[in-house]
């Protein structure tokens, strides 16, 4: 990429798009073509091939996805599948129409088959059933890949695919029904300490290992592999390292400063005692994540406060 190219970051608000965005910003692109969902609606094939042919970017990173959590995911079930259809495959297709020089598609952790071997390996991908509850969500991801794949062999496009695992960090979702465990614990603390309370209980024993990655060592990522990574098939992005959910909550609970004590209410399920992305790929690609867990979720409670907390 030159710094005058023409980049286009689909999802440009979001957690990922948005770390995207202020990595190449730093790094001194400056020619980036940005659409909020209510200035161009991805899911509408005429306004998306309409757009690509008006703005011919070079580059593109496919950000933008419905998301939320395993509620959402299981109950919204034709949603999730349909609208991320629709977003793949206008801005993958109108990609390649418009001769898009390379083009990266971030999928989701839930591609993997639910018992499949930990580490998650690349290769784990269509060896076995997928978790019930966010399967549509999972299909869609997964057809993605397929998809970029396919366009590589069948018509020489550079398009590749990276699969993040659980991220964190600015522009977070805290919803307290949809946000997922890291953010949803950091309100929960900080809402406990605001108004006093003696115990945050958390779902579970505590015990189940989950991995998790600061958004703009993603980014960092992305924009390394935009340059150094032409193959098709997909890449894990993460830590490769993993913390208990007990840990965790103890981690949160320091930072943001709650005194109170912690319950594990063991009576609630404990979901998949472990998640942990596989990525010797990505190292033997030359790149490493950098932000320390405590140190990450400081930026992200700092942000949380800022954005999220009435003063």
């Amino acid at each position: 990429m030159n710094k005058d190219s023409r980049i286009y970051i689909a999802g440009h608000r979001g957690m990922v798009g948005s770390a995207i965005h202020r990595k190449l910003e730093k790094e001194g692109y400056t020619n980036f073509i940005l659409r909020s969902s209510g200035e161009l609606d991805l899911r509408d094939q005429q306004k998306v091939t309409a757009f690509f042919a008006e703005t011919k970017p070079d580059y593109v990173f496919l950000a933008a996805a419905k998301v939320g959590g395993i509620v959402a995911n299981n109950t919204y079930r034709a949603d999730f599948l349909y609208e991320n259809l629709q977003i793949q495959n206008n801005v993958i297709h109108n990609a390649y129409l418009s001769g898009v020089k390379k083009l990266m598609f971030l999928g989701s952790s839930c591609i993997y088959p639910k018992m499949a071997p930990q580490p998650l390996k690349e290769d784990y991908l269509l060896t076995g059933t997928l978790e019930p509850t966010n399967e549509p969500y999972a299909i869609a991801k997964i057809a993605g890949i397929k998809m970029c794949d396919a366009y590589r062999a069948q018509y020489g496009c550079n398009f590749i695919s990276v699969m993040p695992t659980n991220m964190y960090g600015y522009n977070d979702n805290y919803h307290p029904q949809n946000s997922h465990v890291l953010p949803a614990m950091i309100r929960r603390f900080h809402e406990a300490k605001e108004q006093g309370l003696p115990t945050v209980t958390i779902w579970g024993t505590g015990s189940p290992l989950r991995e998790f990655l600061f958004a703009d060592d993603l980014a960092e990522a992305c924009y390394y592999l935009m340059q150094n990574y032409d193959e098709p098939g997909l890449v894990n992005i993460g830590s490769g390292t993993e913390i208990s959910i007990k840990e965790l909550a103890l981690l949160i609970k320091k930072v943001v400063g709650f005194e109170g004590n912690i319950d594990f209410d063991t009576s609630k399920p404990d979901g998949t005692p472990r998640k942990l992305m596989d990525v010797t790929k990505l190292a033997e690609k030359g790149w490493t994540y950098s932000t320390k867990l405590e140190d990450g979720i400081r930026l992200a409670y700092e942000d949380f406060l800022v954005k999220h907390v009435e003063r």
